[in-house]
């Protein structure tokens, strides 16, 4: 029976590229999850989308000297299509800019408003005497308080994880002019989060599932006591208070950012004509919804957006895990767009294929603790892994398929107890690599898949069919049905992770049918229209594929082709020296 699983992923700020911290903690583990799941036949939505408002967006405007709208619709478009040629399958990316998202927000905001959960009351908040202007958080940068960091942000230290407050920092500076604002008092919106206290405690004692990193996380958080956070802001660039009296103000961008995955969905289900389609993921008990962020995200998915539901419409699902990352690393360093020590995704697919970045990442991805990318290593694991044990695997048995058995599948005899064993290793192998999936363990699917691909390589240096065709033919036909059937059924294991190798693959095996669907960047459905991405579903999707091969006998394959290529040993320094001079 399938399942109905949300893949809700997180929002990037549309103020600069992706870069591969970006990708590796959220976007490829997201997309390998929900590749899986439609394996499987199971109901999968994913959704997400640019961040068009915040700070972040406001400040690259006034350092650009253009408009905010300007900034979030240039990186708008540069995430689309970096999305397409990475392969990030969202059934819709579209942004928080949308006459739509207004409108489900304002909703949130004024039942939340209404039903006593936001209140107004005078706050001191920091002000540039210079710029003569109330400053929002990512407009002070200061020290944390409580680790110390120097370049702390006034929402959040990006050292310690710890959300602040503007007024905590010690030393704080305007990040426009860099002077010292004062504090003064003003007048703004608060969400009352404590009166959530018990509520989210019980919903955390049911996550026993959850990653014991978030959920340490989220208990201490809560245990420590929760406070008011504000919902408002003044600024001119966002979405405006609902309010009477205050429509000049907009909303905090952490209040309705997380907003976007409700209303993402609403807008998948218009633009498919069917108004009502979200509901399925949002309202039936039995869906479960999967939030894919890094680790500095997770107050606001664990505790913030489960306390917006509660208050807004308890029929509504609260998030059932949040499989939530640690960062990735860069050469020794921490990624700092700041200081262009980063990896751009645009330009590394501009040299690079995009399944050996997405294996890599996934080797390292920084599931428990924090991870490295390094030059030299994404060089190892192409050559000595990808290409070594399984693109090698592949080429060496169609290819001698090809030149002795006239491009057909052979006809097996019958199988000995070595042809057997190797396919009950595979077959049971997809309850395993499955379970794993299932429980976002990526990296250890991946080496189940890898290790079975070993195996086969094993099998064939034991049977090595090159030198059984000499005496017997029909021995060696079997050995190469059997590998045949194990690489047709590892293809499906690996696929959630190298969807283009494997859709490569899966042409080469003769069939015709394509593995997965497609990517279009298209008009989203509003009057108008605004750029989104979609995935176009395949025909064989909606059913369960994750089943061992069938592959039969006679079956004509097409001329092979390399999967992947050997990289030189030259490009570690080349892209170093390249990261070197970036960043100076």
């Amino acid at each position: 029976m399938s399942e109905t699983i949300g893949v809700f992923v997180a929002w990037p700020y549309a103020n600069g590229d992706l870069h591969l911290g970006h990708v590796a903690g959220v976007y490829i583990p997201a997309d390998t999850f929900a590749r899986y799941h439609r394996l499987r036949g199971n109901r999968v939505l994913m959704v997400s989308g640019s961040d068009a408002h915040g700070t972040p967006i406001t400040v690259a405007a006034e350092r650009e000297g253009v408009t905010p709208e300007d900034i979030f619709k240039r990186y708008h478009r540069r995430f689309l299509e970096t999305y397409q040629q990475l392969g990030i399958s969202f059934d819709l990316f579209t942004h928080t800019h949308t006459q739509n998202h207004f409108r489900v927000s304002q909703d949130i905001f004024r039942t939340l408003y209404e039903r006593g959960y936001i209140f107004t009351q005078t706050q001191i908040q920091l002000y540039c005497e210079y710029d003569r202007r109330f400053l929002p958080d990512r407009y002070v940068e200061g020290t944390c308080p409580y680790c110390g960091y120097p370049n702390a942000r006034g929402d959040q230290c990006d050292n310690c994880g710890r959300t602040l407050d503007a007024i905590e920092l010690i030393d704080p500076r305007c990040r426009l002019c860099g002077r010292r604002p004062v504090p003064r008092e003003t007048e703004h919106f608060f969400f009352d989060l404590p009166a959530f206290t018990d509520r989210l405690l019980a919903y955390l004692d049911r996550q026993t599932h959850w990653r014991p990193n978030v959920q340490h996380f989220v208990r201490n958080f809560i245990q420590d006591g929760l406070k008011p956070r504000p919902v408002s802001r003044d600024l001119e660039w966002g979405i405006p208070l609902p309010i009477p009296g205050y429509e000049q103000k907009v909303m905090y961008v952490w209040f309705e950012a997380v907003i976007g995955y409700l209303s993402a969905s609403i807008e998948w289900a218009l633009a498919e004509n069917r108004p009502g389609a979200w509901e399925t993921w949002w309202r039936d008990p039995a869906a479960r919804g999967y939030y894919f962020i890094g680790k500095d995200n997770i107050p606001f998915h664990a505790i913030i957006w489960p306390a917006e539901l509660m208050g807004y419409d308890e029929t509504l699902n609260v998030p059932y895990d949040i499989p939530a990352n640690e960062f990735l690393n860069l050469e020794g360093q921490q990624f700092s767009t700041s200081r262009n020590w980063a990896i751009w995704v645009p330009d590394f697919l501009s040299r690079y294929a995009p399944d050996p970045l997405r294996d890599y990442l996934t080797s390292i991805a920084p599931e428990s603790r924090d991870s490295e990318f390094t030059w030299q290593g994404f060089l190892e694991r192409n050559n000595n892994e990808l290409l070594a044990t399984w693109g090698n695997l592949v080429h060496r048995i169609l290819t001698f398929v090809h030149t002795r058995f006239a491009g057909r599948v052979p006809e097996p005899r019958e199988f000995d107890g070595r042809d057997r064993l190797l396919l009950d290793q595979i077959a049971t192998g997809f309850q395993r690599v499955g379970e794993l999936y299932e429980r976002v363990e990526l990296k250890a699917a991946q080496r189940e898949a890898m290790a079975l691909a070993r195996e086969v390589n094993r099998y064939l240096d034991e049977k090595a069919p090159w030198f059984q065709i000499r005496e017997d033919r029909q021995a060696a036909a079997t050995t190469l049905f059997v590998a045949l059937r194990a690489i047709d059924s590892l293809k499906l294991l690996l696929a959630p992770i190298l969807p283009f190798s494997s859709e490569q693959l899966h042409h080469m095996l003769g069939y015709t049918e394509p593995l997965f669907g497609e990517l279009v960047i298209e008009p989203g459905p509003e009057t108008g229209g605004h750029e989104v991405l979609r995935y176009r579903p395949a025909p064989s999707e909606g059913r369960n594929r994750w089943v061992p091969s069938t592959l039969e006998t006679g079956r004509p394959l097409p001329p092979p082709q390399p999967l992947y290529q050997k990289l030189d040993e030259g490009i570690v320094e080349q892209e170093r020296q390249r990261l070197l001079a970036q960043s100076r």
